[in-house]
């Protein structure tokens, strides 16, 4: 795993909207490396991220965007497992991907990104984030075990070095907060934050929460905006209890974590 930086840190408390701020009880402040790290890599064995529910995305890029993107953005589907078989590369959005005569994806490359799959044309259903790297067959990129069709592959614009998120127990950015500032949090629970999030606020960076601890289970992209309750990130319930930086290799040669063999 990356190490990480001497400033990051995660802050759970309680909104108020004018009340006093909150007792020990309710909240603790809580910066990194004051506790100790038991959890295991993200993705064992080499595997890749895991994944998540998402509302209809709605492709808005100006020209300059899209040509960066296009620039820096690079993936390779194959149709068998341990890339094997008919192989075709995008750079750009592709909202079908049988309408690009794509049937069947079973492995996948990563030259350059990060990139996001969803189960559905279109841009909807499930999530599976794609960071640089291998992924040899499907549940390399997902644990939930729900689905292992993809059927739109867009890229990932990562256009912050820093990185800083805000997640309420309540809809509309209101009860006990859990503010996270250039980390990553493998257990909400360790933290001292046993709510559930059901609002989100990414104020710079873009980032990846998990429905279990340890980086498993679906996945939801959160990419700089408000999200003022779960549906709006594509969760179906706010049960969100881990949550990652997604890395852009412009600023972070290794990406976000070290692979394992």
């Amino acid at each position: 795993m990356e190490e990480k930086g001497q400033t990051g840190g995660a802050e759970a408390e309680e909104e108020g909207g004018g009340n006093p701020p909150p007792s020990p009880e309710q909240g603790q402040r809580l910066r990194s490396g004051q506790r100790e790290e038991a959890w295991p890599l993200p993705w064992p064995n080499g595997r890749g991220p895991w994944k998540r529910e998402q509302p209809p995305f709605t492709m808005a890029l100006d020209h300059q965007t899209s040509k960066q993107l296009q620039a820096t953005s690079k993936i390779a589907l194959f149709e068998q497992e341990n890339f094997q078989g008919r192989c075709q590369e995008l750079n750009t959005p592709c909202p079908n991907l049988k309408e690009a005569g794509i049937e069947k994806v079973s492995s996948i490359v990563v030259h350059s990104g990060p990139w996001v799959g969803y189960e559905q044309a279109h841009f909807k259903g499930e999530q599976f984030i794609f960071e640089k790297g291998e992924y040899p067959r499907w549940d390399s990129w997902t644990s939930s075990r729900r689905s292992d069709s993809i059927c739109a592959l867009r890229p990932i614009k990562v256009d912050s070095q820093e990185h800083k998120i805000v997640l309420y127990e309540n809809p509309s950015f209101s009860g006990k907060k859990i503010e996270i500032v250039d980390d990553d949090v493998p257990s909400f629970h360790a933290y001292g934050y046993q709510e559930k999030v059901s609002s989100v606020r990414v104020q710079s960076g873009t980032w990846v929460g998990y429905q279990y601890p340890g980086y498993r289970g679906y996945q939801c992209l959160f990419e700089k905006g408000d999200y003022k309750d779960n549906l709006e990130f594509g969760a179906q319930q706010p049960h969100i209890q881990s949550v990652r930086r997604i890395r852009d290799m412009q600023w972070h040669q290794q990406g976000a974590f070290y692979r394992t063999s």
